[in-house]
């Protein structure tokens, strides 16, 4: 009886850990909401110009069925742009994407593949504001891998002087911009991409 209750118990210790193992980092992000791409904006006349800085952080997060992958962007640029203590229409990030990083070196090249971001073909992405409403949602048309979609996330925004701070944590479906590399059939790597921002720039004081 004392043996059974034994391998019962460590039965259930390690399905416990196998089915947190497994858990879908998704699941505690919001889901970015996708659209059909909106007509360009143009940049408001009085807006006031931030640039970003070395020390943003662009990161994800994808997964499959046996567990999960950290990576990000080392290299990317762009501008930020403020009007009436907002994000404003044409604050433009734009990523190298052979700059992208894993923490498994095997895995990083073969995001840069073809199954995936097909770097040589699709050697940037780029997210351009096209509005923020009054609860800090942005919105804006995010090009990658040759497709260009909307999106609209919550975001977390602090304006002082001659600085901008934006950080935001969702997740997208990599299926909405045609990568669709499915992996192994007893490992399935799944659609949802956990995205998360910590942006900072400076402007003129």
């Amino acid at each position: 009886m004392k043996l059974s209750t034994s391998l019962s118990t460590i039965f259930l210790a390690t399905l416990s850990l196998f089915v947190s193992g497994c858990a879908n980092p998704a699941d505690k992000t919001e889901d970015a909401r996708v659209s059909e791409a909106v007509d360009a904006v143009e940049s408001i006349a009085s807006a006031r110009t931030y640039s970003i800085s070395g020390d943003s952080t662009i990161s994800f997060v994808g997964s499959k069925v046996t567990g999960s992958h950290e990576g990000g962007f080392k290299e990317f640029s762009g501008t930020i742009e403020v009007a009436d203590g907002k994000i404003a229409p044409a604050s433009k990030i734009t990523i190298q994407m052979d700059s992208l990083w894993s923490d498994n070196d095997r895995l990083t090249g073969h995001l840069k593949n073809a199954d995936f971001f097909d770097v040589p073909t699709f050697p940037t992405a780029e997210f351009v504001v096209t509005s923020m409403n009054g609860s800090g949602e942005l919105t804006g048309n995010l090009t990658m891998h040759g497709v260009t979609k909307s999106i609209t996330f919550p975001s977390d925004v602090e304006i002082a002087g001659s600085l901008v701070s934006l950080k935001a944590e969702f997740d997208i479906k990599r299926f909405d911009w045609g990568i669709v590399y499915k992996g192994k059939a007893d490992d399935l790597i799944r659609d949802e991409v956990v995205i998360k921002l910590d942006v900072t720039a400076s402007g003129d004081a």
